[in-house]
C-alpha cells in the first residue's frame, strides 16, 4: 500500500489511530504493515459497543489464514461504533487498512501517550 495516511498516529504493536471530528474521539485500525506479515485475515473479534477498553490490553483478534494476533487497545476509553462490515468482509482489512478496514471507534476516558 503506497499511501499512508499522514493524520494517523501509531503503536509499538502496529495499531492506528486517527482522531475523529468530535473533539476526544479516535477510529483504530492495524498497520499495512500487521495486515501483510498476517496474511489473508478471515476473522476478526471485537469488544462490543459500551465496553471499556483499557490502553496496552488486549481488546480483540484477528485471525489470518497463518495465524491469530491479539490487537491492543491504543487508548483508553469506551468503544461507540464497531466496523460491523468486517464481520462479512474481514478482507477490508488486507485490502484497504487505514478506511475500509478500521475497527472500532472510541470516545476516550483517560489521556495518554
Amino acid at each position: 500500500m503506497s499511501n499512508i495516511p499522514a493524520d494517523l498516529k501509531y503503536t509499538k504493536e502496529h495499531e492506528w489511530v486517527r482522531d475523529l471530528a468530535v473533539a476526544g474521539t479516535v477510529s483504530m485500525g492495524i498497520t499495512d504493515f500487521a495486515q501483510g506479515a498476517l496474511g489473508d485475515i478471515v476473522y476478526v473479534q471485537l469488544p462490543k459497543v459500551g465496553e471499556v477498553i483499557v490502553s496496552g490490553k488486549v481488546c480483540g483478534e484477528v485471525e489470518s489464514t497463518k495465524s491469530v494476533s491479539e490487537i491492543f487497545a491504543p487508548v483508553t476509553g469506551k468503544v461507540i461504533a464497531i466496523n460491523d462490515s468486517l464481520s462479512n468482509s474481514p478482507e477490508f482489512i488486507n485490502s484497504d487498512p487505514y478506511n475500509a478496514g478500521w475497527l472500532l471507534e472510541v470516545e476516550i476516558t483517560e489521556a495518554s501517550d
